[in-house]
């Protein structure tokens, strides 16, 4: 069965801590969201990293798809699975226009969501995200646009290829280096959420599942062009 899974993640942010190690304990000491709110306080976002964001987490996607989509249609059983994020959910744009067209998949393009890309570092570089309707609030702007703009081209792809199964996961909290090792979960369990979904459920069917695993809770997006979640 040829599966693809793309983990393309940077958080769009540079790091101010000196000494990673005894924010790490510190951190241990935080609720989760405690543990957020204090990665943030220690991180900027300039505009250089915004873009390196935008070319990982969203461009990156898109072309390893490109690259193997030949290989996954000449299976009876394709698979693709994007590993997104809570953040990528459209409640955190604060502009209606903007959650609007990313829920339209019968209106949206592919070209039309490179411009989008190409929209949002301009309205970051010009200080414009919140006017203009862009994730703001919180911290991680470009992580949050960006795994916006994945999901939405992972519904693109669900509609263009109706024969692969092709879904976007949100792993749960991980512990990795994006938050100093503070996630819930181990690396092995949050890679486990997208080898499972693989395989999971008859070819074909579309529909959203929220599910708890062994620890924290995973979203589950099956990408579906009929629908959209915010």
């Amino acid at each position: 069965m040829p599966l693809q899974i793309n983990n393309a993640g940077i958080t769009g942010t540079a790091s101010n801590v000196d000494d990673p190690e005894a924010f790490r304990l510190e951190l241990a000491g935080m609720d989760l969201m405690q543990r957020i709110e204090a990665i943030n306080r220690h991180s900027t976002e300039p505009y250089e990293q915004a873009e390196k964001c935008l070319n990982t987490n969203y461009h990156g996607i898109k072309a390893v798809t490109k690259a193997l989509l030949p290989l996954l249609q000449s299976s009876s059983h394709g698979r693709i699975v994007n590993l997104s994020s809570y953040y990528g959910l459209l409640r955190f744009f604060s502009g209606d226009e903007l959650k609007e067209e990313l829920s339209s998949i019968d209106g949206l393009s592919k070209q039309r969501l490179d411009e989008l890309s190409e929209l949002f570092l301009k309205d970051f570089k010009d200080g414009q995200l919140e006017a203009q309707g862009w994730p703001n609030e919180g911290g991680f702007a470009a992580y949050k646009a960006s795994k916006a703009l994945a999901n939405a081209y992972s519904r693109i792809l669900a509609k263009e290829h109706p024969s692969l199964r092709i879904n976007c996961v949100h792993p749960g909290y991980v512990q990795t280096d994006m938050n100093f090792g503070s996630g819930h979960l181990t690396v092995e369990e949050g890679a486990r959420a997208g080898s499972s979904h693989a395989g999971h459920g008859a070819q074909g069917r579309r529909h959203w599942r929220v599910f708890r695993p062994h620890r924290g809770c995973v979203l589950r997006v099956i990408c579906s062009p009929l629908h959209s979640h915010r």
